[in-house]
């Protein structure tokens, strides 16, 4: 089964700013749901297993689009690891939070959630993630970290390398101070602003997904020419 991720650049679920793309994860839920009502995992852990988070997640995608909403805790130990595989093996999908990506992954290794994570992806779950559950993914991330003194102060971090090269969410507020790095450095990357997602599927882009958004592709030219190129097709929504 292919493995997808969906990762979507920030917004508010709470206020419902990324419902159009919402609505679109939802549909692909329910068609792998089939005849079942559709089962959404959410995973807060990048904002230390937020209870209200997880609301809000519930509030869009149950009382929205009829989907069973559940969730992993892990940060405070209210979970055995048991419990937290059974709803990962019955999840259509999994939703990741934003947050401190840092201590996210950190945590994630050290739980022992990140092996359940990788299994659901590699038998065809879908994951999705906003903001640090959008980039976590990648060689190379654009993220701040209260976790390691970095707060309000993005820099580039290594990721988990599951899909090749570097990327930042919010990059309709990050722009200029991203684009300067991505040039000293030289690296190829991806801009994702707020509201706006792209689709992977078995590592490759294959479309962004535009509420108000969009995705760049950030790279240097034939001529060397630091060039910015609105990621396309765009499934708009």
């Amino acid at each position: 089964m292919d493995k997808t991720l969906i990762c979507i650049g920030g917004g508010e679920l709470k206020t419902k700013e990324t419902l159009p793309i919402d609505g679109y994860i939802a549909a692909l839920a329910k068609k792998r749901a089939g005849d079942r009502r559709a089962y959404g995992l959410f995973i807060p852990t990048a904002s230390h297993d937020s209870m209200p988070y997880f609301n809000s997640f519930r509030k869009t995608y149950t009382s929205v689009f009829d989907i069973k909403a559940d969730v992993a805790l892990t940060v405070y130990g209210e979970m055995s690891l048991d419990k937290i595989h059974e709803k990962f093996m019955k999840a259509d999908f999994i939703y990741v939070g934003g947050g401190d990506t840092v201590f996210m992954l950190e945590h994630w290794k050290k739980s022992g959630m990140l092996a359940f994570i990788k299994e659901a992806y590699d038998r065809g779950v879908l994951i999705c993630g906003l903001s640090a559950g959008a980039i976590c993914w990648f060689e190379t991330m654009y993220t701040d970290s209260k976790t390691i003194g970095t707060e309000d102060q993005y820099s580039l971090f290594p990721g988990l390398g599951w899909i090749r090269g570097t990327i930042s969410p919010h990059y309709n507020v990050r722009l200029l101070d991203f684009d300067q790095k991505i040039k000293y450095n030289n690296k190829d990357a991806i801009g994702l602003e707020d509201c706006c997602a792209i689709e992977i599927v078995n590592g490759r882009i294959i479309h962004s997904i535009g509420g108000k958004g969009k995705a760049f592709y950030l790279f240097r030219n034939a001529n060397n020419e630091f060039t910015r190129e609105e990621i396309l097709p765009r499934i708009n929504v």
